[in-house]
């Protein structure tokens, strides 16, 4: 039986008037911070992709190679991301979502600390690269259940009429910890000659990481499990069999279009924020400091368009904000990389426009969320979300490095591309409707 649908971003709380308070600033405070934590030591890798690549590889392999098995590194992340998403959600919807929500950071701290340590391939030869890849590894299957948790945690904590605006604020700060690598990798570029930060000046970015992600492991300890959960677990109504089951039996349709809407975001994000800062060096030839610069601005703009989708949510509409920002989308993308390389000042204004428009993703857990009902939330989110970040988010740097052999605007027409079907996304009724938040309503989904 389905669930009641819901007005555009509207849930079923038990108190429909409620307002934010202080305990849900807490939350969301927390959140974020731990967010933009954790997705920082998941990214700093790709600011260093081009030394980590000399570091890591033999120094005789061309260099096109070198920079596609150190992408194929980065995506081995995305790749593992669905094993500890559905495990991670898997008792996220068995045993709660505050328990699982601590334990993702500190799987994510613990790697990128060791990264920070390792050895390079003139010390200890093959054994180099497979330890880096084995970090990634367990990054990846932190990150598969830090991201639909946090989403989950906070939709569930936050008064209906303020849902769009909390998902948003928190999916900002978790976009905050790429802007965060931006600036830490701008920084340590400024600060070190080339030669510095291959001798030892890299390191300093992950084992900051590693450090901080184990003080946010502390800081979650203050919040609170989330009514949602408290309520199901108090009339016994969790999953009574394996979530996954049940979200391939009952909920196919939510699954493909959270799916098709996570390859929508993770074009824009991989693309447009990870990939592009190597991608002007490489081929347009931009020095590292301006295209970091450029890149910081642009994820600037992403954190707080973020925050802009999510308001722009409860007041308008998710489907109206779908249309607008994918299709806004579309078109600063190809004004961004067509007028490459510019000047410096078209440049870091072009990328800052495009970067804006990217805060559009904020739709996709604003409408994820609520595709799936309260028993099974955490875990059909993490699934239709990771299964398809590893799939496309995974491939895509290694397709670009390929089809740039050919094509200069190739990161132009696969943004575009995919925002289209963003666009398309958004007259669909899931883009608008969805489950009741609140467990009472969410029971019926059971029975």
């Amino acid at each position: 039986m389905t669930a009641p649908a819901l007005g555009d971003g509207v849930s079923v709380p038990s108190t429909p008037t409620r307002t934010l308070g202080a305990r849900d600033y807490k939350t969301l405070a927390l959140s974020a911070l731990g967010g933009t934590l954790e997705f920082y030591d998941f990214v700093i890798y790709v600011f260093f992709a081009t030394v980590l690549g000399a570091l890591f590889f033999p120094a005789d392999m061309p260099d096109w190679l070198r920079q596609l098995q150190t992408f194929g590194i980065f995506a081995a992340g995305y790749l593992a991301r669905p094993l500890g998403g559905i495990v991670i959600a898997h008792f996220g919807d068995l045993l709660g979502r505050k328990r699982m929500f601590t334990l993702s950071i500190f799987l994510m701290a613990a790697p990128t600390l060791v990264i920070g340590l390792l050895p390079t391939y003139a010390s200890i030869g093959v054994a180099a690269p497979l330890l880096l890849l084995a970090m990634r590894v367990l990054q990846g299957a932190a990150i598969g259940g830090e991201m639909p948790g946090a989403w989950v945690f906070v939709a569930e904590h936050v008064p209906s009429r303020r849902y769009g605006f909390g998902v948003g604020t928190l999916t900002s700060g978790i976009t905050g910890g790429i802007l965060l690598g931006s600036l830490v990798a701008m920084a340590i570029n400024q600060h070190y000659t080339p030669v510095e930060v291959s001798d030892f000046a890299w390191r300093i970015p992950f084992i900051l990481g590693g450090v901080f992600g184990l003080v946010s492991v502390y800081l979650r300890r203050f919040l609170h499990e989330t009514p949602v959960f408290q309520e199901l677990a108090d009339r016994r109504n969790v999953a009574r069999e394996l979530p996954l089951k049940t979200i391939l039996r009952e909920h196919r349709g939510a699954s493909a279009f959270v799916g098709l809407l996570t390859w929508v975001l993770s074009a824009a994000i991989v693309v447009v924020v990870l990939f592009t800062p190597t991608y002007l060096q490489k081929v347009h030839h931009i020095p590292a400091a301006l295209a970091l610069e450029a890149n910081a601005v642009a994820t600037l703009m992403l954190t707080l368009g973020c925050i802009l989708v999510g308001w722009a949510c409860d007041r308008i509409g998710t489907r109206a904000v779908m249309l607008v920002g994918w299709g806004g989308l579309v078109v600063t993308t190809y004004l961004f990389y067509s007028s490459l390389p510019g000047t410096s000042a078209s440049l870091v204004w072009h990328y800052g426009l495009v970067g804006l428009f990217v805060g559009t993703i904020a739709t996709v857990p604003i409408a994820g969320v609520r595709a799936f009902p309260a028993p099974v939330r955490f875990s059909g989110l993490s699934f239709a979300y990771n299964m398809s970040y590893a799939i496309f988010g995974g491939l895509t740097p290694i397709i670009l490095t390929l089809w740039l052999q050919k094509d200069p605007m190739a990161p132009a027409h696969y943004v575009a591309a995919l925002a289209g079907l963003g666009f398309v996304l958004g007259l669909l009724p899931l883009a608008s409707r969805g489950h009741a938040m609140r467990a009472a309503a969410a029971r019926s989904t059971m029975a």
